[in-house]
């Protein structure tokens, strides 16, 4: 186990990622997966308010709420570390205190809880004092609601202001921020967000561990959507076309698209380099992705989703896997070339 930052939270060193719950995986399957997580060791799993509305039929909160099913049928909340995010949920949208507190009663109803052990504000809401915000997180962390106070997709200078703003109010600080953070998106995180949470002691919880997929290897060339294609046009068409309504088809392009940004010369020598290493140690690759992860400074648990139970041991191997110095610099050195 790993401490999360300050916190007297103990967690494994792997999130299991619950965006594919009530997606990509019916609520039977997911209760398979979660089962098979916590059998392996794992204990932390991520979730969000907004999983999955985007999804044909769905409203959002529907991870939630497969997750709140299985934890009543395991009677096992005590053992499991729960995090759920606002800000996007269709009826819970932006950051006011208002919405931060009605959107958490929600989900705990979702959920089936009295309190979330990790709380996300999921994206900066520009159109929210951060003060109104950081003021609905500690009201609600003194009632008892949520035990961390955490960030994702913010930028290094809005956590800093958050922070100030903690201090000053002697509220509950983050001690959790989630980036984006893989072996071929480097450069943000280990430049500007990086330095900032080892200064303050905050845990780093990256997600896109696998960069969508891109880093198991599943994507060979470039293919019809390429780098070529329009991102957010592209991402807006899947959103809104006809081929939605194939939940798999559906998953399987937008992954697609989502790993297309990676389709470079430089993002497929990354590929190559981690199936060098999985070859040579006999493991998957995505086992050497995340494990590279996981050994970067301030980071505690990266986040991996599985749809099946079949995929979960690669994923689990990674949390007890330990790549060599030699292998290490080379991934360095050539992820460093991507960004």
């Amino acid at each position: 186990m790993a401490r999360l930052g300050r916190t007297d939270v103990d967690v494994f060193p792997l999130v299991l990622g619950g965006n594919t719950f009530g997606w990509t995986s019916d609520e039977e399957n997911s209760h398979r997966v979660l089962d098979a997580f916590v059998a392996g060791g794992g204990n932390f799993i991520d979730t969000a308010d907004s999983y999955t509305s985007s999804v044909p039929g769905n409203s959002g909160g529907e991870s939630e709420t497969i997750i709140g099913s299985w934890l009543a049928a395991r009677g096992n909340r005590d053992s499991v570390v729960i995090g759920t995010k606002v800000s996007r949920h269709p009826e819970f949208k932006g950051l006011a205190a208002p919405t931060v507190t009605a959107a958490l009663e929600a989900s705990l109803v979702r959920l089936g809880v009295d309190h979330v052990d990790v709380y996300y504000a999921h994206f900066d809401d520009r159109r929210t004092p951060l003060a109104e915000t950081a003021a609905a997180f500690d009201s609600l962390h003194r009632a008892g609601k949520i035990r961390v106070v955490a960030l994702s997709n913010y930028s290094a200078p809005r956590i800093r202001e958050w922070l100030d703003i903690a201090r000053r109010e002697g509220y509950e600080p983050p001690a959790v921020v989630q980036p984006d953070y893989n072996l071929v998106t480097r450069r943000r995180y280990e430049r500007e967000i990086a330095p900032l949470l080892a200064d303050e002691g905050i845990a780093a919880v990256p997600y896109f561990a696998l960069a969508s997929g891109f880093l198991t290897g599943k994507y060979r060339e470039v293919g019809p959507l390429g780098r070529a294609a329009p991102y957010f046009a592209v991402i807006g068409a899947l959103l809104t076309g006809k081929n939605r309504s194939n939940r798999q088809e559906f998953g399987e392009r937008l992954r697609r698209v989502l790993a297309s940004r990676y389709f470079t010369e430089a993002g497929f020598a990354v590929v190559k380099a981690v199936e060098d290493v999985a070859s040579a140690r006999g493991v998957a690759m995505s086992t050497v992705a995340i494990a590279w992860l996981r050994g970067r400074p301030g980071v505690v648990a990266p986040i991996a989703s599985a749809r099946t139970v079949d995929q979960l041991p690669a994923l689990l191997a990674s949390a007890e896997f330990e790549l060599t110095a030699e292998e290490t610099a080379a991934l360095d050195e050539v992820s460093a070339r991507v960004g």
